[in-house]
């Protein structure tokens, strides 16, 4: 399927098919980036991501709003080292969005949250208070991710293989390019390009998986 295909519509969905990413947003983090986008479309599933929110307004009602909307969440707590740029600092952007989703399902909210870490055992020092939660372990590669995402969408009425999953990444490697020109940046990590990645994820994966194309 030729990138070209990036600006067609989504087709319409339900609450239930989209998943919330709540990912680090840095060059060295791309692959992985992809790999989320690949993975969670293979499942039929839909990613939003904070990218989407306009400016204006209070970004963080956005954002829990955002959240609310979504059956399920991901949150990738890989990056808790100290940035080297002065002044130097963890991120806390990422465990802050996971308290949200947290406290939206806590309060009733049906929603169903994932995390995933890079390192073993280290959650446990970042974030203490997960202790007894299931944390997906992808090692920082690419693989890890589609293999991790397999075991946390099990219950998916769509079961596609990691092979199909790597095609759709594969896929979504190609068409960055055009996604960069035809939003007229150098940065995958904006509005625009999240939503041609994501449209063109959507329509590679039903190719690919109903398809069974490879």
């Amino acid at each position: 399927m030729p990138p070209r295909r990036t600006g067609q519509q989504r087709r319409p969905k339900q609450a239930d098919d989209y998943v919330f990413l709540n990912l680090p947003y840095d060059s060295k983090f791309e692959p992985l980036f992809l790999a989320y986008i690949a993975g969670v479309s293979a499942f039929g599933l839909l990613p939003r991501t904070p990218l989407e929110i306009p400016g204006g307004g209070r970004r963080l009602d956005n954002i829990f709003d955002q959240v609310r909307s979504c059956r399920y969440s991901i949150h990738d707590l890989s990056r808790v080292q100290v940035s080297r740029a002065a002044p130097r600092t963890p991120r806390f952007n990422m465990p802050f969005e996971l308290g949200l989703a947290v406290a939206h399902q806590k309060t009733g909210g049906e929603h169903t949250l994932f995390v995933f870490e890079q390192m073993s055992h280290r959650i446990s020092k970042s974030l203490s208070d997960l202790d007894g939660s299931e944390v997906y372990l992808h090692h920082g590669k690419v693989n890890g991710v589609l293999a991790e995402l397999s075991n946390a969408f099990v219950r998916s009425n769509r079961q596609p293989t990691l092979d199909q999953m790597r095609a759709i990444y594969r896929g979504l490697r190609r068409a960055k390019p055009i996604i960069l020109h035809d939003a007229g940046t150098k940065t995958l990590f904006a509005a625009r390009p999240f939503k041609d990645l994501s449209t063109f994820a959507s329509a590679l994966a039903d190719e690919v998986i109903l398809g069974s194309g490879l």
